[in-house]
């Protein structure tokens, strides 16, 4: 054998493992992130229409498609026992005639982004910069992260790791400055980022406790989310 072919040979060989190596790196990086089950509800032409209606009569936004540019991440418990359950009362259209305390802000129904089982399983309802329906004044700014459980069936430490890896993943890939607890959005009424335009639209949330939220934020510390607003606070 030449030594010219030897040298050709060895460069293949080098460039086997060059591509090789490429394959496992880019493996292991996807392999950190959390599995995310797609799972969507329904998100027909009449539900962009209600969407979009929703965005011009609450926060005055004209706009063709009901896309967003997450600026928060919002986390919520489902009060629902189990995951089926929450994605079928998700699924709809339209909002149950039962939730009278937000019916008549619209027909649309609620819904979130993400939905996070008990044993941590996540399931993603709806792409990132689609609206939902989930928190009053901030929704055209806000990704929801609901979580099977509540008061009466607190959120899991299996929830709090993979809320934890999810919004890492989501604080990568998009602008986001601020991590919230359904609870705080009101902290958020003084700012440029409120919308709301219904002075009496309000309702009282606890969602998904305090010591969660605090527990999440102590682990994503790292990641130096602004501190959430106080009175007379401005946000550009």
């Amino acid at each position: 054998m030449s030594t010219f072919s030897g040298e050709t040979n060895i460069k293949k060989l080098l460039m086997k493992f060059r591509v090789l190596l490429l394959i496992l790196m880019i493996y292991s990086l996807q392999s950190c992130g959390p599995k995310i089950i797609q799972d969507p509800i329904v998100f027909d032409q009449r539900r962009k229409e209600l969407t979009l209606d929703y965005m011009q009569s609450h926060y005055a936004m004209e706009q063709s498609e009901p896309t967003i540019i997450p600026r928060m991440v919002v986390v919520h418990w489902t009060v629902i026992p189990t995951y089926k359950k929450t994605f079928e009362v998700f699924d709809k259209t339209l909002l149950p005639s039962h939730r009278k305390a937000i019916a008549g802000a619209s027909p649309l129904n609620v819904s979130a982004h993400y939905v996070i089982d008990r044993d941590g399983t996540i399931y993603q309802l709806m792409p990132d910069t689609l609206m939902a329906r989930h928190v009053i004044g901030l929704n055209h700014c806000a990704i929801g992260i609901e979580n099977i459980g509540g008061p009466k069936q607190p959120l899991t430490n299996a929830q709090l790791k993979a809320n934890t890896k999810l919004i890492k993943k989501l604080k990568k890939k998009y602008p986001i400055d601020y991590l919230l607890g359904h609870y705080q959005y009101t902290l958020f009424e003084s700012t440029d980022l409120w919308k709301e335009k219904d002075q009496g639209y309000r309702t009282k949330k606890s969602d998904p406790g305090e010591k969660f939220m605090q527990d999440l934020k102590s682990n994503l510390k790292a990641l130096d989310f602004k501190p959430l607003p106080t009175i007379n606070t401005k946000v550009d």
